[in-house]
C-alpha cells in the first residue's frame, strides 16, 4: 500500500504517476492526481482535464479563452471539437 500524496489516504490500489521531468507522485484516484497535476487554464481558471490549448506556452480550456485572453497569438486559434469536415 501506498499514501495518495494529496489526501493522504493509504490505499491498497493507488498509483504512481512518473511525469516528464522525472518526478513521480502517487495517488489513490484520479481526482487526486488531476488536482495535483492538471494544468489550469490562464484565463477562467478552470482545471484543464482534456486537450486544452498551448499558444505561446500559455495554456487554456478552450480556444475561446485563448482567443480571449490579452495575447493576440490565441486570434487564429479554431476549436473544431464536434465540427465534421466539409
Amino acid at each position: 500500500m501506498a499514501m495518495c500524496e494529496v489526501c493522504g489516504n493509504d490505499y491498497w490500489l493507488s498509483f504512481e504517476v512518473r511525469t516528464i521531468t522525472g518526478d513521480v507522485h502517487t495517488f489513490d484516484s484520479f481526482e487526486c492526481a488531476i488536482s495535483k497535476l492538471a494544468p489550469i487554464c490562464e484565463h477562467c481558471r478552470c482545471t484543464i482535464v482534456g486537450h486544452g490549448v498551448e499558444v505561446a506556452g500559455r495554456f487554456f480550456c478552450c480556444a475561446h479563452c485563448a482567443r480571449t485572453a490579452d495575447s493576440t497569438d490565441g486570434a487564429q486559434i479554431r476549436d473544431t471539437a464536434g465540427v465534421r469536415p466539409g
